[in-house]
């Protein structure tokens, strides 16, 4: 059998320097003083790989980023963080190459518990070879690995071919060059990555982590600043004082008038990418529109400048809650029921679509530059507090026409295939795609019981968190 053994960094990844994904597994796993203290020592790292003692760098860096570090925390950040930056990083040439061969190995020099799971599960690779990680029986890292010496890691390789040699053998000093041409350009596409965490939107390269460092002093009380103004100022002022303070909001189409006296009000059925999406439509319609919520938190709830209606997750005690809010006036719903950072619409829940035919699907987009809003692990309720800490976060809010009555359940459709329309057309807005999955498989993938998480696209712990932890052990 055609085999191929391929370095990850600098190989299938552009970058042969690893710092930037130790810096994500010290900021997400630990918190600031260590992502500060790994940063602190960049300078020593870099000496010692100069001078040619790179093998000494390389643990210097293993051992501040996780030393102490339980293990499951570290498998969390490898699970939920990583891949995403793994993947923004990958050589799609290479990827080519390597994935032309039935039997794929890749070597590292990071430890294998850190990538196994994106080059298993993303590049389709059979085997991972690298150093490994040693924990004390509490399952705390030590810091310390073994297996590190090149002899022992090439045995390793021969092991798996037989003691014998793969067909190809990619890395730096032997570059891949396409030579099978026999090859499908749709099959080879690499498994995306759909569900990821963690706070930072930007790979933390040595400049970029600095720059975070400085930044994260003023964003706190830039964030402060918005939040205490946008809780004061009428809606008509917000969008003014967004544009004072750095923010932006783009509009596109034209919104509905507000209900007349007498007549129900109309569902804005919203795309999830943040907590924000209902609040930033409410400063767009200069009117505070109530917000069904599922399970945010109770300060998200303290912090927010419009109404909020908590559902069950019962069908039938949050269709009535819906429906007396729609008797009332105005509603936004986000039927995903949880945010997705890609560009990927989750499948959409079709309750919105038996409660009423005043549809009016919206598309809402965001970019930030520094932190996500949005976090399944940490505490959800300095979700606002992060986006409003990026320096000049965008919102893009596209309204859509009014679903025509035929298009609607009033003709006869069903709930699902008027969920499954109002998803189309919002992703082709966007110009996302559409999955079916669902806010349980999210979790799912996230937490890592997913089995298999080869997730296929169907046709159709952070600064702040690390000062709650502190302040909670000093009250104990």
């Amino acid at each position: 059998m055609e085999s191929v053994v391929s370095e990850l960094e600098g190989t299938l990844v552009k970058d042969s320097d690893a710092f930037s994904y130790f810096m994500l597994v010290a900021f997400e796993a630990s918190g600031l003083v260590r992502f500060a203290l790994l940063l602190l020592l960049w300078p020593v790292i870099r000496f010692l790989d100069m001078v040619g003692l790179s093998d000494a760098g390389l643990k210097l860096m293993i051992f501040v980023a996780v030393a102490g570090v339980p293990k499951s925390e570290i498998e969390s950040v490898a699970r939920a963080v990583l891949p995403k930056f793994y993947m923004d990083d990958l050589d799609m040439d290479a990827w080519r190459v390597f994935s032309s061969y039935p039997k794929r190995v890749v070597r590292t020099k990071t430890p294998k518990i850190m990538v196994e799971r994106f080059v298993k599960e993303h590049l389709r690779a059979d085997e991972v070879v690298g150093t490994e990680l040693s924990f004390n029986r509490f399952g705390l890292a030590t810091g310390f690995v073994h297996g590190d010496s090149s002899n022992t890691i090439s045995q390793r390789v021969a092991n798996l071919f037989d003691n014998g040699a793969p067909t190809l053998v990619m890395d730096q000093l032997h570059p891949p060059i396409l030579i099978n041409q026999n090859y499908d350009h749709q099959m080879l596409r690499p498994i995306p990555v759909i569900f990821h965490d963690g706070r930072l939107v930007k790979r933390p390269t040595a400049s970029t982590s600095l720059l975070i460092l400085l930044w994260i002093p003023v964003g706190i009380l830039l964030a402060i600043i918005r939040i205490s103004m946008g809780s004061i100022l009428p809606f008509w002022a917000i969008p003014h004082m967004s544009k004072l303070f750095g923010g932006k909001v783009i509009v596109k189409g034209k919104p509905p008038l507000p209900p007349s006296a007498g007549n129900s009000g109309v569902l804005f059925v919203c795309t999830h990418r943040t907590l924000m999406d209902p609040v930033v439509l409410s400063a767009v319609l200069r009117r505070q529109i109530p917000a069904v919520t599922y399970s945010i938190s109770r300060l998200s709830e303290i912090l927010s400048p419009i109404p909020t209606v908590r559902l069950t997750r019962s069908r039938h005690v949050d269709a009535e809650k819906i429906k007396r809010e729609l008797s009332k006036g105005d509603l936004v719903v986000c039927p995903e029921g949880t945010t997705c950072r890609e560009p990927f619409l989750l499948r959409f829940s079709a309750l919105f679509a038996e409660l009423t035919d005043r549809i009016v699907p919206v598309a809402m987009n965001y970019r930030v530059g520094f932190f996500h809003a949005t976090t399944a692990r940490g505490w959800k309720g300095l979700d606002p507090i992060f986006f409003f800490m990026n320096p000049r976060p965008v919102y893009e809010v596209t309204f859509l026409n009014q679903l025509p009555v035929e298009a609607t359940c009033s003709s006869g459709k069903s709930p699902h295939d008027v969920a499954n329309y109002v998803q189309r057309i919002l992703a082709a807005t966007l110009g996302f795609e559409c999955t079916n999955f669902t806010r349980k498989d999210k979790y799912r993938v996230l937490a890592g019981n997913d089995g298999t998480v080869t997730v296929t696209v169907s046709p159709t712990y952070s600064l702040l968190d690390h000062m709650v932890k502190v302040i909670r052990t000093f009250i104990k």
